[in-house]
């Protein structure tokens, strides 16, 4: 890092500190003595909001910044370089979605842990809030000491990266405190949505990180600094966009400090229950079903013939957009009426690599998980679900909680390879499809095959190789891009 970034990170972390000494600079930049006199001289003689305490360290003076911890409030979010960026050579306006987090208590941190102890503690910390943002899609614009920007949507946009920023946001509440140390770790976090422009800094020197200029990343370092210890408050641009994917407290209109005109945001709860994206969108506010009839028809046909006992498979092809979602919410609707059993495997963007996970998102749904139950209380509800899906709980309760991550300690080890336990875990999800078919016909519907992980990819072919004689008919949604290899099928029916 050039001296002239030290600097600039050095006074950004001053002013949302308050203040920091000599010893935590030093570690922060990685400074031997002549460094810190370098930058202590550099501070005091360019910036005369920035005075020496006690000859221990530098206070930021400037009458806007409050004392203690500060919240930062920049304008202006640094974004990394480099040729893995991808980065456009010149500005452009884009909207993104920006998380700022805070550790809590840092200054605390500080004082109570030596200085290594406190440097190990701080990587920890930002390696696996990296972590998190990453398998979500965003990106770290900045560490700042304690605190983190990250953007959603830039340098490459993807479908929901306000729900994903909500997400990552939740994931790093949880890991955040999971991290070992002395007292456990909490972090607060702003999330705004909007638009900024996003170019050159420094007189077009390409050393100098390309930034985010608006007003967006100083709202999400705002509305971080009214959230309390775990918490996550989002702007109502953001609230909009992810609608009833969550659940929310509604904190009112306030005047946020920096912020012009009052705002209704939002605190962030939990994952809502409502089934997919599409549900979540809409929250029952659909629109008139208009144009896409020979679809419905083709799909009531096969769920006739599925009703018979001949399982069908109808794989519908689609742009982003087109209303693939909105045809199979149609046929349940149509269905409403008949007993039947309703299941549903979700395609997600995060999680296109991790296996199972539509499978794992069923079964924590079904059981009704909540994000503060404990491992023990997960298992007495996994296991009451399978207690009402099957009478082989014994077999099928070790795999399953495998599956999702809970204590083993309560069965026989399974005693099977990691590909072994792999295969019967996809025979038991096909046993159970199939039980479920010989008391009511089952309708089972994947949403948004393109983002499936190919082990799950595996487990819906294992369930269409033993569906022919069952009542079962599976809806398979997906862009055109993915290529679904179920089309040799004879009781295959692809619609585009």
């Amino acid at each position: 890092m050039k001296f002239s970034e030290i600097i600039e990170q050095a006074r950004s972390l001053l002013q949302r500190k308050g203040r920091m000494s000599y010893g935590a600079l030093k570690i922060e930049f990685n400074l031997d003595d002549a460094g810190i006199d370098a930058l202590k001289e550099e501070l005091l003689f360019s910036y005369p909001e920035i005075e020496e305490a006690e000859g221990r360290g530098l206070v930021w003076t400037d009458d806007q910044a409050s004392s203690g911890e500060r919240q930062a409030t920049p304008s202006i979010m640094v974004l990394p370089t480099g040729d893995s960026a991808h980065h456009p050579r010149s500005a452009e306006r884009r909207q993104i979605t920006v998380m700022f987090c805070d550790l809590v208590g840092s200054t605390a941190l500080s004082e109570r842990l030596d200085p290594e102890d406190l440097r190990e503690l701080m990587a920890d910390y930002q390696k696996v809030a990296g972590s998190v943002i990453e398998r979500y899609a965003g990106h770290v614009a900045q560490y700042l000491g304690d605190g983190i920007m990250a953007y959603f949507g830039w340098p490459a946009a993807h479908e929901d990266d306000a729900g994903h920023t909500v997400r990552a946001s939740l994931a790093l509440v949880d890991a955040v405190t999971s991290i070992e140390a002395d007292t456990p770790l909490a972090i607060r976090i702003g999330i705004a949505t909007g638009p900024v422009v996003v170019g050159e800094t420094g007189a077009g020197d390409a050393s100098v990180p390309k930034a985010a200029v608006g007003e967006t990343p100083n709202l999400a370092a705002r509305l971080q600094g009214l959230a309390g210890p775990n918490e996550i408050v989002i702007a109502p641009t953001t609230h909009e966009l992810v609608g009833g994917a969550f659940e929310y407290a509604d904190l009112g209109q306030l005047n946020v400090k920096g912020i012009t005109q009052a705002l209704r945001p939002w605190r962030v709860l939990r994952i809502s229950s409502v089934e997919g994206p599409f549900e979540a969108r809409t929250m029952g506010r659909l629109t008139p079903f208009v144009g896409r009839e020979i679809e419905i028809t083709v799909l009531l046909e096969r769920w006739a013939e599925a009703n018979d006992g001949e399982g069908q498979v109808v794989l519908l092809s689609g742009e982003p957009g087109i209303g693939k979602s909105r045809i199979t919410q149609e046929l349940q609707q149509r269905l409403a009426a008949e007993p039947h059993t309703w299941l549903r495997y979700q395609g997600t963007p995060s999680y296109t690599n991790t296996a199972f996970y539509p499978v794992i998102d069923h079964f924590e749904r079904a059981a009704g998980f909540a994000r503060d139950d404990t491992p023990g209380s997960r298992l007495d509800k996994l296991e009451a679900l399978l207690k009402r899906r099957a009478d082989n709980v014994a077999e099928t309760a070790p795999l399953f909680a495998s599956l999702l991550s809970l204590p083993l300690d309560r069965y026989l080890p399974l005693a099977l390879s990691p590909q072994q336990q792999k295969e019967k875990t996809f025979q038991v999800l096909a046993d159970q499809m199939l039980e479920f078919a010989r008391h009511k016909p089952v309708l089972l519907v994947v949403e948004d095959a393109h983002w499936i992980d190919p082990t799950t990819l595996d487990v819906i072919s294992t369930i269409i190789d033993r569906l022919h004689n069952a009542a079962i008919l599976l809806v398979v949604t997906y862009r055109p891009e993915f290529k679904p290899p179920w089309h040799s099928y004879s009781n295959v029916t692809v619609t585009r």
